[in-house]
């Protein structure tokens, strides 16, 4: 337990990445711990695509550059995997399961050593013409949206510390 809190306590946002792809091991195991996330009624709405392909990354970073209004922007910040995660809509609690999910991805990346970051703007990609066209060509249907995207890699400078918790996080009542 006490390995799993200081992980906890430790993980960062890492927004800067070696160009060197993490192991099929490191992506199975980060991908297994998506799997586990908790579900609303255990629905599991949630379905994870795996992109290592540069081009598919590069498709995928114009359109979530597009949906910020910066085209010029790199959102994806170099990461060689990128995780999207969609969730059905048809499901009790679609965009809570796909939270969970994209938690347990950072977390787990964490444990092993890899670099992770939550890129929002999953939902605008998705919503669009070319981002309902990749979901036709991944087999998954309308009612499918994105949640956000899950940024892996090796961080390319060291792990920046945590800042202090705000005063009054905790109510107690």
């Amino acid at each position: 337990m006490k390995t799993t809190l200081e992980d906890l306590k430790e993980r960062r946002s890492i927004r800067t990445f070696k160009p060197d792809q993490i192991t099929d091991e490191e992506l199975g195991q980060i991908l297994e711990a998506g799997t586990f996330a908790p579900s609303g009624a255990n629905m599991q709405s949630a379905v994870i695509v795996v992109a290592q392909d540069p081009a598919l990354i590069k498709q995928l970073e114009q359109l979530n550059a597009q949906a910020l209004n910066n085209p010029q922007a790199h959102p994806f910040f170099g990461a060689p995997t990128v995780l999207s995660i969609l969730v059905d809509t048809t499901k009790a609690t679609p965009v809570e399961d796909g939270a969970l999910v994209i938690g347990n991805l950072l977390n787990a990346a964490a444990a092993l050593g890899i670099g992770s970051c939550w890129i929002h703007r999953a939902k605008e990609v998705f919503a669009g013409a070319e981002g309902q066209e990749l979901l036709r060509k991944w087999g998954l249907g309308k009612q499918y949206i994105g949640v956000g995207h899950c940024i892996l890699g090796y961080a390319a400078g060291p792990v920046p510390s945590a800042s202090p918790r705000k005063a009054g996080y905790i109510i107690k009542v």
